[in-house]
């Protein structure tokens, strides 16, 4: 497609944006300084540039609105797997609300069994899905602030007698681990080997959703070996590896184990996370990198005391977008207004959709399936007044 095509599609776009309320604004350093918002408290606009040649795609939307708020979705409906963004928000339940803007999120796993899983935490309407592998993770806190920081997993399991061992989540199991598996993982837990236990709420006790912060205690229903235990959809299943010690991998139907769900940062009450890194804006000064570094496209998300911004970077289009270096994505977040900001997955998975249609050009000419995104979504019955 030439690059006057790509700018005639990409204006209509812009143009049909305009039509449903949303406003194209400035370039950035225009803007920079600036706070504006439409009545709906949300705009995009595609900023073009040439030296070098740029397509940049930027959402924002206001802080202060009650009747807009970001979650995440998964690959598959309510669980892990990989499907397009657009397909993605297909599957939010009516009762969230109205989707309005989303891109791509965390990266994510290619194994074959476990194609899918997020590289690191996500926390999806209160539940934990995926754990936290040490990477620059993006939340809501529970008083409705954003934050941004590495978090490390504290998950593990303690055993009768007192002892623990550190606990995966809906991943692949290998020989040395313990590996818990709840729905989101979807049928049964695709693994190979060990022994496996079913798990069910110990009398008295609360039971799921999983939940950052909260110590489960939980019954073994039963004892598999061979893997690929089928889990049930208000159970869950807890694999272990055949070199962990043996004391561990002696559990009896009736046996009672916890489950502590833990995390450093302490994400305790957080109804959405996401993984993603490295983080591009601290304190509003842009991060800086020694490497060497190569253009490609990218996703970011970032925040001020005013604004949210998701923001996408076409690339690997010479004609239309070349894409960012990590430290050009930095500079362009901080002049956009950026206190904080985090990178999420790009290349061929860099996609931004705004209400109901993909407004960036996909480096591989259409969408690439992805783990999960972040999205907008406005409150079903929610006044769109300000907070106070």
């Amino acid at each position: 497609m030439s690059a006057n095509l790509r700018l005639a599609w990409t204006l209509a776009l812009v143009l049909g944006g305009l039509a449903a309320g949303i406003r194209a604004e400035e370039p950035v350093a225009d803007t920079s300084a600036r706070t504006t918002t439409t009545e709906r408290g949300f705009s995009y606009r595609n900023d073009q540039r040439q030296d070098p040649t740029w397509s940049v795609h930027v959402f924002k939307f206001d802080r202060s609105r009650k009747d807009l708020f970001l979650t995440s979705t998964t690959g598959l409906p309510d669980r892990i797997g990989m499907s397009t963004v657009a397909e993605q928000i297909q599957t939010l339940p009516a009762s969230w609300g109205t989707p309005i803007a989303a891109v791509n999120g965390d990266f994510y796993t290619t194994e074959d069994d476990y194609r899918g899983d997020p590289r690191d935490v996500q926390i999806r309407n209160g539940e934990l899905i995926s754990a936290p592998a040490g990477n620059a993770s993006f939340w809501m806190d529970a008083a409705g602030e954003p934050r941004t920081a590495n978090v490390e997993s504290n998950l593990r399991v303690r055993w009768p007698d007192g002892s623990y061992h550190p606990l995966g989540l809906n991943e692949l199991r290998d020989s040395e681990m313990v590996v818990l598996y709840s729905s989101a993982i979807g049928r049964s837990t695709r693994s190979s080997g060990g022994i496996e236990l079913v798990l069910t709420n110990a009398p008295g006790e609360g039971w799921l959703p999983l939940q950052v912060g909260r110590t489960i205690k939980a019954r073994v229903a039963s004892v598999h070996r061979g893997g690929d235990t089928p889990v049930p959809r208000d159970g869950l299943v807890l694999s272990i590896g055949s070199r962990v010690p043996e004391s561990a991998r002696k559990r009896q139907p009736g046996d009672e184990i916890q489950l502590e769900l833990k995390t450093t940062p302490d994400l305790s009450g957080v109804e959405t996370a996401l993984g993603g890194g490295p983080t591009l804006v601290r304190a509003g000064k842009p991060q800086t990198w020694s490497n060497f570094q190569i253009r490609h496209p990218r996703s970011a998300m970032g925040w001020n005391k005013t604004q949210f911004f998701l923001v996408q970077v076409d690339g690997r289009q010479p004609d239309l977008s070349v894409g960012m270096t990590f430290p050009e994505l930095a500079k362009y977040m901080a002049e956009l207004g950026c206190e904080e900001a985090i990178n999420l997955d790009g290349g061929g998975s860099a996609t931004m959709w705004v209400l109901g249609q993909v407004v960036n050009s996909p480096s591989e000419g259409r969408q690439r399936p992805g783990a999960n995104a972040l999205v907008v979504m406005r409150r079903p019955g929610i006044s769109e007044a300000r907070r106070p």
